[in-house]
């Protein structure tokens, strides 16, 4: 019998989805090794491997059977996808264009070590990010600059947690506003995923994109109160107030936006602060100043890695607290996902100060969900950990956090936490009351 390796889901996949990985027609007790590999969009090369065992019929289930060593170890059914590593230092791996899938080779090679030679088999299995049905809308409506993701109503609500149920299969859906962090450009691989599990879907540049600044100088909030009206108004939005999803830099811009917009219910901020950083933030005759900080405290790790951890200033400490946003004034829930390993900066010291903030003016306590060995790029599941990259403001590797296992498990939880919450808080049929600010 000839080996073969299959994949199920067969041929495509979308990217949050596990898939189970079996090799059969191997002798019994065979050692092999399997190979993954991807090339990004602009041809760099990620791989993994890991070595195995046969059972003894001859047959190798990922979800039965432990890697014995290589790139991770242990009963890891998607080791081979998150555990893949830049060929070139400190790259990560990025969707860029989600209208095109990644194909992942995944090679069975006969033996261990020292490097398994004999091909046994191979096959190639795509990893989509635009799932069945979506759609995806350019948005350039006077200043937004923006992606619309729309489920198609009943295939993708099948395919979603059972929470997800919209009430008419052609919508109108929850809608969620997800802003990222201070690299710029247009970041749609998150919403386009989250998309395909029921949501109306807005991923929002801010600068950096077509006729954006390409330079952070200063934040009006006017252009992200653009945004939350052109969502309310769009009539395959479920009204009357959308979510808000930010990650770093992101989390910041939509914990003000909660606090000084109206139309806004839920809040989910992925390793955020809780003051504004930066640059300084604009609303009307209002300004926040930018949370100080200190670059001679910029630290190298032993690898010559930049560490950002104890860079800024401490939120309590700023001068009478003026780059604090005042997120007591929000009409909605908070849920913040912390990385314990981020070092980027403290998040979960500040979503402790969050907490603080919140009791103190009588407000409800936000939900925190704090992952142990994770670091600061929380990405949806599956995606390789991002331990250390290239900065994109400072142009140099920043040390990120985490460990790689317990970070992707991190990932695959906080990637069902977050839709829990926003089917929870964004399908209720109950009037939001707004108060004026």
């Amino acid at each position: 019998m000839a080996t073969s390796v299959t994949l199920e889901p067969a041929g495509r996949s979308r990217w949050d989805e596990s898939v189970r990985i079996t090799v059969r027609g191997l002798a019994p007790g065979q050692p092999v090794t399997l190979r993954a590999s991807l090339r990004d969009e602009k041809g760099e090369l990620f791989r993994a491997h890991a070595r195995y065992l046969a059972d003894g019929s001859g047959e190798l289930d990922l979800t039965r059977a432990p890697a014995l060593g290589g790139s991770f170890s242990g009963l890891e059914p998607m080791g081979l996808f998150w555990a893949l590593e830049p060929e070139k230092p400190f790259l990560q791996l990025m969707k860029r264009d989600v209208q095109t899938p990644f194909a992942v080779e995944l090679e069975v090679l006969d033996g261990h070590d020292p490097e398994p030679q004999r091909l046994l088999c191979r096959t190639v299995h795509e990893r989509d990010f635009l799932p069945p049905g979506v759609r995806r809308e350019p948005v350039r409506r006077r200043r937004v600059r923006a992606t619309l993701f729309l489920p198609r109503g009943e295939q993708s609500v099948q395919r979603a947690a059972p929470e997800s149920v919209v009430e008419s299969g052609r919508g109108p859906f929850p809608g969620i506003i997800d802003v990222s962090g201070s690299g710029g450009g247009l970041c749609e691989y998150r919403a386009s995923l989250l998309a395909g599990h029921g949501f109306a879907m807005l991923a929002l540049a801010y600068f950096r994109f077509e006729d954006l600044p390409e330079y952070l100088k200063d934040i009006h909030l006017e252009y992200f109160e653009e945004a939350v009206d052109f969502m309310l108004q769009h009539p395959k939005v479920k009204g009357p107030s959308v979510g808000l999803l930010g990650f770093s830099k992101g989390g910041d811009l939509c914990l003000s936006m909660a606090s000084f917009l109206k139309g806004i219910t839920a809040t989910v901020l992925i390793n955020a602060c809780v003051a504004n950083t930066l640059v300084p933030l604009h609303y009307k005759d209002m300004t926040i100043p930018a949370l100080g900080s200190d670059p001679s405290k910029f630290k190298l790790t032993e690898s010559g890695i930049i560490d950002c951890m104890d860079v800024w200033d401490s939120p309590r400490e700023d001068s009478q607290h003026q780059s604090l946003i005042p997120l007591e004034k929000a009409q909605g829930p908070f849920l913040f996902i912390v990385g314990k390993d981020d070092r980027n900066w403290k998040s979960e010291f500040y979503a402790h100060i969050a907490t603080e903030r919140l009791q103190a003016h009588g407000k409800d306590r936000p939900q925190i969900i704090c992952y142990p060995g994770t670091g600061h790029c929380i990405d949806p599941p599956f995606f390789p950990t991002r331990i250390a990259s290239v900065h994109a403001m400072l142009g140099q590797a920043v040390f990120f956090g985490g460990e790689s296992g317990a970070h992707s498990r991190a990932q695959v939880d906080a990637w069902h936490q977050i839709q829990t919450f926003f089917h929870k808080h964004l399908n209720s049929k109950k009037p939001v009351k707004h108060s004026k600010i």
